[in-house]
């Protein structure tokens, strides 16, 4: 079964159903549908972990993944024809989608959310970035199976008294290294999916509420100046459970894959993520 990548992208782009593909030279990804062509670039957000797919779907032999785009400029009405298509034009029969640059809108949230409670099978349900945050401000993130937070993300999905992330409470945002305890919180209060790969220097995959991988090695801290290394994590996990690995190992493999493709690139703070993926198939 097929993989839907849903968000928006900071550029023209129209909102419609394609089949995604990564572009010859790597730095951009095709999208193609009865309805004609679109090249986005591979930069960062959607469009990055998009094309992280992409690629590993041609390693594991799975269908190149499904997407549903839409340009947005940040003032949400990208977001907006998404959550209108989502809803009203119905949703393909898929192995699980992923749920990931957004306006963080509750109401259209809560109708997407309901409508996707009636398809049968349901589909593996993940989030990340902005459709995370409606989630969590909706209160039902215990819906989901999957989110990617990093660690200011999960400081906001274990206050259970934030309403948006700039309310997180300091007392929780002024420590590092708190990922178990804040995994453990959030998922308490129900503001966590069952499973989390929580992104940082240490990767840690938890499952219901508890550490149950880790993963550090390789670190490349050149990395922490390339925009769009966790939307590749996500990418790439995405592809692994398509192929229909467990949980845990499809998460724990995930972020070494994510590492070793940076080890590879050697990069400096000047690379893109273009330039990594380039590396992905060797790293995978």
């Amino acid at each position: 079964m097929e993989w839907l990548i849903c968000g928006t992208v900071p550029e023209e782009c129209p909102c419609r159903l394609c089949r995604a593909r990564i572009s010859e030279g790597g730095r951009e990804l095709t999208l193609e549908s009865g309805e004609g062509r679109t090249d986005v670039s591979v930069a960062r957000g959607t469009a990055a972990l998009a094309a992280a797919y992409a690629i590993m779907a041609d390693i594991l032999d799975i269908p190149p993944p499904l997407v549903l785009l839409a340009g947005d400029d940040g003032g949400g009405e990208g977001s907006r024809q998404v959550y209108r298509f989502l809803h009203e034009q119905g949703l393909p029969t898929v192995r699980g989608i992923i749920f990931h640059y957004f306006w963080p809108d509750v109401d259209w949230h809560n109708r997407l959310l309901l409508r996707l409670e009636t398809i049968a099978p349901k589909p593996l349900l993940c989030a990340d970035a902005g459709f995370m945050y409606a989630a969590k401000m909706s209160g039902y993130a215990a819906s989901y199976d999957l989110f990617f937070p990093d660690a200011g993300e999960l400081a906001f999905l274990a206050d259970e008294k934030a309403p948006h992330p700039f309310y997180t409470r300091g007392f929780i945002l002024s420590e590092d290294n708190r990922a178990p305890e804040l995994a453990r919180r959030a998922h308490t209060h129900e503001n966590a999916a069952l499973s989390m790969l929580v992104k940082g220097s240490t990767d840690y995959i938890i499952q219901s509420g508890e550490v149950t991988a880790s993963v550090s090695q390789p670190n490349i801290p050149e990395l922490e100046a390339v925009g769009g290394t966790g939307d590749t994590l996500a990418g790439i996990a995405c592809a692994l459970l398509c192929a229909g690995l467990p949980m845990g190992e499809a998460l724990t493999r995930a972020a070494l894959v994510n590492r070793r493709m940076g080890a590879l690139a050697r990069p400096t703070p000047a690379a893109d993520i273009a330039s990594l993926l380039a590396f992905l198939p060797q790293a995978a």
